[in-house]
C-alpha cells in the first residue's frame, strides 16, 4: 500500500499550527489582562544564541508552508518576517493554515519520490519528497513549535500538552 504523503504532512502541520494559534491566543489574553508588554514575549529567547519567540513562530509556519508547497509543486506564498505583536504572529499562523487547507491530496500524494531542489541556508539542496518531509521539514517544524511552547510556559502562559498537541484547538 502506497503512503499518502498528504496524510503524513498537511493534517499534521494543520493540527499543530491550530494548537500553536490557540496557545498564542492564550498568551495574548494573559498579556492583555495583566497589561504585560507583549514585546518582552515576542523578543524572548531561552538563551542568547537562540532565535527569539517571534522567530520560532515564523520558522514553524515557514517549514510547514514551504514543505507542503514543494510537495504540491506550487509556489509558497511569501510572508515577511516582521511580526512585532502576538496578533501579528497569530495572523502569520492563520495565513499558513489557510494556505495548507487549500491544498489537496491529489496535489501531494505521489511526491514521496519526487526530486526537489530546496534552498537551505542560501544553497540549493537536493531532496526527494519523503526525505524533505521526514528528515528536514517535520523535525524543524516540531523543534520550533516545541521551543515556542516552552517559551510560553516559561513566561507564565497556562498551557499544557493538550494545547501543544492541538487537541483543544479543533
Amino acid at each position: 500500500m502506497a503512503i499518502s504523503m498528504f496524510n503524513i504532512s498537511v493534517p499534521i502541520f494543520v493540527r499543530h499550527l491550530n494548537g500553536l494559534a490557540h496557545c498564542l491566543k492564550k498568551a495574548q489574553a494573559l498579556y492583555s489582562e495583566k497589561k504585560y508588554d507583549e514585546g518582552t514575549l515576542v523578543n524572548y529567547r531561552l538563551f542568547p544564541d537562540m532565535f527569539s519567540f517571534a522567530r520560532q513562530i515564523q520558522q514553524a509556519a515557514d517549514h510547514a508552508r514551504n514543505c507542503a508547497a514543494a510537495l504540491a509543486g506550487v509556489e509558497s506564498p511569501a510572508i515577511e518576517m516582521n511580526e512585532k505583536t502576538l496578533g501579528e504572529l497569530i495572523a502569520r499562523v492563520e495565513k499558513t493554515l489557510a494556505f495548507l487547507k487549500g491544498l489537496t491530496a491529489a496535489q501531494i500524494d505521489g511526491s514521496d519520490t519526487k526530486k526537489l531542489t530546496i534552498k537551505v541556508m542560501g544553497k540549493d539542496t537536493e531532496f526527494v519528497g519523503i526525505d524533505l518531509l521526514q528528515n528536514r521539514a517535520l523535525p524543524n517544524f516540531y523543534f520550533h513549535v516545541t521551543t515556542a511552547y516552552d517559551i510560553l510556559r516559561h513566561n507564565g502562559v497556562e498551557i499544557g500538552k493538550r494545547d501543544f498537541m492541538g487537541a483543544t484547538a479543533q
